[in-house]
């Protein structure tokens, strides 16, 4: 399963998140991809295999081309995460509350 620490990282540069919300509607090549950004197909293509590797992409041959997808599996790890986070803060949250003898003394 994919890492969401990984993903995240691979999301941190802006053109690669602008690369990767291009496929949330679904598979392009890297032609049509490039063809809505500001930079190169090769630029995009070095993107779209940071993506890859960080499980956030797939791709796929289709005749002479490849396309590229968002991965479920990439998105679930990058939730799982969030989740993760979420419920240990929520966690920290319900203990300090629980035990501070004064809570209205705090803005």
């Amino acid at each position: 399963m994919p890492n969401g620490t990984a993903a995240l990282a691979a999301l941190g540069d802006p053109t690669r998140r602008a690369v990767f919300e291009r496929l949330a509607d679904g598979p392009l090549a890297v032609g049509e991809i490039a063809a809505t950004l500001p930079v190169s197909r090769p630029a995009v293509s070095q993107h779209l295999r940071v993506l890859k590797d960080a499980g956030l992409v797939r791709d796929r041959a289709s005749g002479t081309r490849r396309l590229y997808a968002v991965d479920p599996d990439g998105v679930a790890a990058v939730q799982a995460y969030f989740d993760r986070f979420w419920t240990q803060a929520l966690a920290a949250f319900k203990e300090a509350a629980e035990h501070d003898p004064h809570p209205e003394e705090h803005p």
